[in-house]
């Protein structure tokens, strides 16, 4: 079994990792400058798509604000009140 729990702590070591080979260090330095290069144009793009959806669907009655603090409750959803009781 390559991982282990370390004894009654029950604390996670993970089983050593080799190093990178050269061929895989360059590779993983062309994948991480694409990903630089296209870091600005996946950004404007997740931009517009934000913008897009907000245009398309002005209020979203299923969203839930992320919480940020742990153990606490998300708010109730909020309801329209223009379009009458729900049946």
């Amino acid at each position: 079994m390559p991982h282990s729990l370390g004894g009654a702590s029950g604390r996670y070591s993970p089983a050593p990792v080799p190093p990178l080979s050269p061929d895989q260090l360059r590779k993983r330095e062309r994948v991480e400058s694409v990903i630089r290069l296209m870091a600005p144009a996946l950004n404007l793009l997740l931009a517009a798509g934000d913008r897009l959806s907000r245009i398309v669907e002005r209020e979203d009655v299923e969203f839930y604000p992320a919480r940020t603090r742990t153990g606490t409750e998300p708010p109730p959803p909020a309801r329209d009140q223009s379009a009458g009781p729900r049946t």
